[in-house]
């Protein structure tokens, strides 16, 4: 018994394709869109994740600021340039001083300088030279940063510290981030 067999024809197979053709070309014209908003997002994101990787390595110093194992002489923290940098001393080593030797330094700086933030190791001043940068000033610009205390009566004393940066050569608003510590030790 033959069985009919029966297919498209030409004309349904060129139908199918000019309209499978129309559909791929409409689609296609969204891909560039969706590209630069995936790039824009994903940039958008690293951004973010910067900041806030700063954010926690200065608040992580804050809240062992002032700590010492023993009898430590100074200030376990000091704001300057109206909240622009912050030096924090503890004694990591559990020797009980603040260390100031150059293999051993218990002191760290975080300042706001030309656009990058920067960091030194025995920081004794917001002022001169031998700060390294912590932001790459070819690829973020800091806009912010900003330390202050907070007093409270009965607490230990918190801080809050403000970080906010632009992609270089992106028009969109800075993105700010707030992190807030509390000084245990201090």
């Amino acid at each position: 018994m033959p069985l009919k067999q029966k297919g498209f024809s030409l004309t349904e197979v060129l139908i199918a394709m000019v309209i499978s053709s129309i559909l791929l070309l409409g689609t296609s014209r969204f891909l560039p869109a969706m590209e630069k908003a995936v790039l824009s997002l994903s940039a958008k994101q690293a951004l973010e994740e910067e900041i806030w990787q700063r954010l926690f390595a200065v608040g992580k110093q804050i809240q062992r600021a002032g700590f010492c194992a023993g009898n430590c002489q100074g200030q376990g923290l000091v704001i300057g340039r109206q909240g622009g940098c912050v030096i924090v001393q503890w004694d990591a080593n559990g020797n009980g001083v603040w260390d100031v030797t150059a293999a051993e330094n218990d002191s760290t700086g975080f300042r706001l300088e030309s656009g990058s933030l920067e960091l030194q190791r025995g920081a004794t001043s917001c002022e001169g030279k031998g700060w390294e940068k912590l932001t790459d000033p070819e690829r973020l610009i800091v806009q912010t940063f900003v330390v202050s205390k907070r007093e409270r009566a009965g607490f230990a004393p918190e801080f809050s510290i403000e970080l906010s940066a632009i992609r270089k050569g992106e028009r969109a608003i800075a993105y700010l981030a707030r992190h807030v510590v509390t000084g245990f030790n201090l």
